[in-house]
Parts: C-alpha cells; sequence; structure tokens
C-alpha cells in the first residue's frame, strides 16, 4: 500500500514542469538546512575548509547556491524516474567532451564513468545508457518502497544494477570484460579493507581502490563525467573528461585530485554535506597508519 502510494504521488509530482519542481526544490533545500542542524554544520564545515583564506562573500555565495541546488537534487527526481525516456533525455541541452566517450569506445575494452555527488547523475547514468549497455553499482535504500521506485525509475534503456557487495563487484568485472560500460560513485566512502587514504580538499578521506584494480586487470578507459543543472529548469550539460592514471603515484591520489578539479568546475551543485571524511568501521585512522 505504501508502495502504491508512493508511485502515486511520484507520479502526481511528475506532471509538474521540471521549472516548477526546481523552485519548490529551492524552497526544500533551506527548509532542510534551517530544521537539521547536522546536516547545515557538515555543510558548513566541508565547505568552509575548501574557501579557508577566501573572502567571506565567496564563501555565502556559494553556500546559498548550493542549499538551493541539493533542494533540486531531490524535487526532481520525480520528473526524471517517471517522465518517459526519450522526454527526459531531451532535457539534455548539450554534452561537453563527448568525442572522449566515442573514443574509449573505439578502444573496446570497456568504459568505466565516475561521477561525484556532483550536479544530476539521475540523467547523466539515462544518458549514457542511451548510448551503451550500462551497469551501475548502487546500493540500495534501507526503505523498501524507495527502492522500487529507485529501481523502476533507473531500470531503462540499456541500463542494469549492481549491489554494492562482492556479488556486484563481480558483475561489473563482467561487464568490462564483455566491453560494457559501468557507472561508480567514486567519493563514496568504501568500507573497511577496500580503499585507503588519500587527500581530498586538504584532509585524509577514505579511498576507494576498486577503480585502479578494475583498470589495471582491464585496461577500461575511464571518463570522469557530471550533469550540470542549468537555471530555471532549462535542463542539463552534460561534462565528459578523460582520466588516465600515471605510474608512481598512488591511484587514490591521483583519482582524489580529479575530483577536486572537476567539483572545483561547478562547486554550487556537491554534496558537500556528505561524510566524506568518516572513518569506516574497523579501519585505522589515517594518523595511526603514519605512526607504524
Amino acid at each position: 500500500m505504501k508502495s502504491f502510494l508512493v508511485v502515486w504521488l511520484f507520479d502526481l509530482a511528475a506532471k509538474l514542469p521540471l521549472s516548477v519542481l526546481h523552485r519548490i526544490g529551492s524552497k526544500l533545500g533551506w527548509l532542510t538546512y534551517l530544521l537539521s542542524g547536522k546536516y547545515a554544520a557538515r555543510l558548513r564545515e566541508n565547505l568552509g575548509y575548501e574557501y579557508k583564506g577566501r573572502p567571506e562573500a565567496d564563501f555565502r555565495k556559494v553556500l546559498s547556491a548550493n542549499v538551493r541546488e541539493m533542494g533540486k537534487s531531490i524535487s526532481e527526481l520525480p520528473w526524471i524516474w517517471r517522465r518517459s525516456l526519450e522526454e527526459v533525455l531531451r532535457k539534455v541541452q548539450s554534452c561537453h567532451g563527448l568525442d572522449h566517450l566515442e573514443a574509449a569506445r573505439q578502444r573496446g575494452r570497456g568504459i568505466i564513468f565516475l561521477t561525484p555527488h556532483l550536479g544530476c547523475f539521475e540523467i547523466l547514468s539515462l544518458y549514457m545508457a542511451a548510448q551503451v549497455p550500462l551497469t551501475i553499482m548502487y546500493r540500495p535504500p534501507r526503505l523498501a518502497w524507495l527502492d522500487e521506485v529507485m529501481r523502476s525509475g533507473r531500470l531503462r534503456g540499456q541500463t542494469s544494477l549492481a549491489r554494492t557487495d562482492i556479488g556486484g563487484v563481480r558483475t561489473l568485472y563482467k561487464a568490462l570484460k564483455r566491453g560494457e560500460a559501468i557507472g561508480l560513485l567514486p567519493d563514496q566512502v568504501p568500507g573497511n579493507g577496500e580503499g585507503e587514504w588519500a587527500p581530498f580538499f586538504g584532509r585524509p578521506a577514505y579511498t576507494m581502490t576498486l577503480v585502479g584494480r578494475m583498470v589495471e586487470s582491464s585496461g577500461a578507459a575511464v571518463l570522469l563525467c557530471y550533469g550540470e543543472r542549468l537555471p530555471r529548469g532549462a535542463g542539463y550539460v552534460l561534462h565528459f573528461a578523460p582520466l588516465e592514471f600515471v605510474l608512481g603515484t598512488p591511484v587514490t591520489r591521483q583519482l582524489n585530485a580529479a575530483l577536486e578539479e572537476l567539483i572545483r568546475a561547478c562547486p554550487t551543485q556537491y554534496l558537500w554535506s556528505y561524510n566524506r571524511y568518516k572513518l569506516p568501521r574497523g579501519a585505522l585512522p589515517p594518523d595511526v597508519i603514519k605512526e607504524q
């Protein structure tokens, strides 16, 4: 019953224009910021660390815009998940670096799409799956009714989903072996034993090693990408850029440096409130590792 009600509400919201949903999202973002002290504090801390030493006006301008954009990232989901795939893809106004995608396809050794918590991931994955078979690693939400809506919205076109467990990792490897594409959130904190500490905006962050292992075993091309949200519901601009790792420097350090550059190009749409610097259960803190 709850699942049916949620789908009905999502379908009802999806009837609204995207511009209206984004206006609602802006208000929702501020409401969340004002009512959730923990969310607001982490957002200010993470963003403030990056903007340390810069004019206070610059920090406040990005903070205000970020609060609104994070609200939009929620309010746009019914439109993207419940509208027809053709209508959703028409909201992609342009693509920067699409030639890198074609070059990666020509290599024929698979593609690893890496997109941080930046912009609109949902439309980005649907667009990529319209170009190539795509398997996305995802963490099922705790709420069963939300998982059902999420899966129905994502499993369109040539999209497949792989859970964040050992079985899901095997699924990703198999997709690369077939020369297909996979999608990962490279700034998601991995579990203990699945990452290592590397600098991220000047602070140690536990960073996944899976990307490096996959590149080494498959020879797949790596593309950084994100979907930039345009003002007033005008649509989205997709950005693609190649990432090649060089020998002699840990892959995790190179990965985080590349992500920083990507995020700095569109700082207002990054999920600064994400707990990127948390200590996974069972993992040693970075200062303990240095002492060893």
